[in-house]
């Protein structure tokens, strides 16, 4: 089956494809991503608006009610109007002149006219005469829902009572000291004031007060405030598509457990954005037609002149020369045109004068390679070196000499797979058997002033890393280490896994080096681009950059007579 490439795809197709991806694509995808990020944008900002206005309508009312019961208080715990209710008077000119000295303390109460419609004091003392602020608490009065309301609640601190007309903070008066009357401070609320608040609130939307049992006390929506029957929170219509919005007073002691429950239609917040489309859709089709006609028209010019120069090409296959007309165009195709014109004036050039004696020197030169080949043939086969290796080993087991065969093996080991590894990645296991047979001819040099053990993890033997990675190293800690040391060298190497990381680490007790020629070697790792004598491990430090890059690591550490220890940190890579 033949596999497909985009430049199987003829000129006329590869434009359509052009035009596709790279005009109406991302139009389309630049106006739906404009129209919903300008949506999601003003459905964001109109939301934050919205809470901030529930906030601010929550944080209103609430002073309104803060207010209220500021006042029931200052009227609950003034001792002189408590004197005032209590005390039992004999005439009137009596009542008249207590009833002077405590008037001042209704002047905040009147104050605050566009708040509060009502302060009154209620009390039953019978002496009392009803005037201005204080009224008698008669049967009528304690027949009321809000005096059963208040009779069995705490006296402590004001409480609140709403109905669907009215609102009021209620609090009775109390000295704690055994009182014979009873005394009610009732506060009502200027309900058009509270209806104003909620009219006049910035919130964009439909407002609901609602108390602790979730039924709505005041609206700003007009049916749900005229309704004669409660609604709950659950029974309020919602729009198809809505944004709600609730703020609960949370540590209010007069409104603790009411909220304000906001409701916004999103195809209303959302309309002048979608009256907007029919804007978005006129500037598409521009983006689309203007576009289109200047793509149309370069294609055409490049379509149609290229298919004139493949059909004269097409035409120099039958020996047709005939040059492709040339009118000045400066761009590319231009210049195509008059290359080509030049290419088949100097075919026919070659065809008369220099194509024949071409061919006699080009086949000069294929008889002379072919004789080369033949004479590279003939040379010294890798496998005859093989063979003479092995053929002396035998010799010497034959002769008894198993120290020296054994050497041998080692070096046609070495040999061997230097020239047959042709992978670049090799495991653990093989780079370690190359190791070992590098240390044994060591040892056979050295006699037996070379020890060495090895200590690999099990785990890691079958991973890859790159050919020829440790050799190098064990190469220099034999001959510049060992082989200098009076004493016996011996050489450590272990190999473990770290995490994600092959640990690698040899160590040999050498004559080690100073701080300063470890810090020339680090030096001539990184910059220095000449061969110096360590040119085996500037090798590998450049081929694992090369591979790892900065996830490869090494650390020497070094002191004159007390050895040296390397450590080469590589990454486990399971796609090599």
């Amino acid at each position: 089956m033949r596999r497909f490439h985009y430049n199987h795809l003829k000129l006329r197709n590869k434009l359509i494809v052009i035009y596709i991806v790279c005009v109406f694509i991302p139009i389309v995808l630049t106006n739906v991503l404009f129209y919903n990020v300008t949506t999601n944008n003003i459905k964001r900002q109109k939301s934050a608006d919205a809470g901030q206005a529930v906030i601010q309508l929550k944080n209103e009312l609430g002073v309104l009610i803060d207010d209220a019961a500021g006042i029931a208080y200052l009227y609950a715990f003034d001792r002189s109007l408590n004197n005032h209710l209590n005390m039992e008077y004999s005439t009137y000119d009596r009542y008249i002149e207590s009833l002077n000295t405590i008037k001042n303390i209704f002047n905040r109460s009147d104050k605050e006219y566009k708040m509060i419609s009502s302060a009154k004091i209620l009390t039953d003392n019978p002496t009392i005469l009803a005037s201005g602020n204080i009224i008698n608490l008669d049967a009528a009065a304690k027949d009321t829902d809000w005096y059963r309301y208040v009779k069995n609640l705490n006296n402590a601190y004001p409480n609140l009572y709403v109905t669907a007309t009215e609102m009021s903070v209620i609090q009775k008066i109390t000295d704690n000291q055994g009182q014979d009357y009873e005394h009610i401070v009732k506060i009502d609320l200027n309900m058009e004031y509270v209806k104003q608040l909620l009219s006049l609130s910035r919130f964009d939307g439909d407002i609901y007060f609602i108390d602790p049992g979730h039924t709505v006390r005041f609206s700003n929506v007009p049916e749900v405030q005229q309704s004669e029957q409660p609604i709950t929170i659950e029974g309020i219509e919602l729009p198809h598509d809505v944004i709600t919005i609730r703020e609960t007073y949370q540590n209010s002691r007069y409104l603790g457990g009411w909220s304000l429950y906001g409701v916004l239609d999103e195809q209303k917040i959302l309309s002048e954005v979608r009256q907007s489309g029919q804007f978005i859709l006129w500037f598409a089709l521009i983006n689309f037609l203007v576009p289109t006609i200047i793509i149309m028209l370069l294609s055409r010019s490049i379509h149609s002149r290229i298919k004139n120069i493949l059909l004269h090409m097409k035409r120099v296959k039958g020996k047709n020369f005939e040059p492709v007309p040339y009118y000045l165009e400066r761009d590319e195709i231009g210049e195509l045109a008059v290359e080509f014109n030049r290419m088949i004036e100097r075919i026919k050039n070659l065809i008369d004068d220099v194509y024949v004696a071409d061919i006699q020197k080009k086949e000069l030169e294929i008889r002379q390679r072919q004789a080369q080949l033949h004479a590279l043939h003939s040379q010294i086969n890798p496998h005859f070196l093989f063979n003479a290796l092995e053929t002396i080993r035998m010799r010497s087991l034959i002769k008894g000499e198993a120290e020296t065969a054994k050497t041998i093996q080692n070096m046609a080991k070495i040999f061997r797979k230097s020239i047959s590894w042709k992978r670049s990645f090799v495991t653990i296991r093989e780079e370690i058997e190359l190791i070992e047979s590098f240390l044994e001819i060591q040892k056979y040099r050295f006699a037996n002033k070379l020890q060495y053990q090895i200590s690999v993890e099990e785990a890691l033997k079958e991973t890859l890393i790159p050919k020829m990675t440790f050799l190098p190293f064990v190469e220099n800690a034999s001959i510049h280490g060992i082989e200098n040391n009076p004493g016996i060298g011996f050489i450590t190497i272990q190999i473990a896994r770290s995490g994600e990381q092959i640990v690698f680490v040899i160590a040999d007790n050498g004559m080690g080096m100073s701080e300063e020629k470890v810090q020339e070697l680090h030096q001539y790792f990184i910059e220095d681009d000449s061969m110096g004598e360590s040119v085996g491990m500037k090798n590998v430090y450049t081929r694992l950059k090369i591979c790892y890059g900065d996830e490869f690591t090494y650390a020497i550490e070094s002191g004159v007579g007390q050895g040296t220890r390397i450590t080469l940190r590589l990454p486990i890579r399971e796609d090599v």
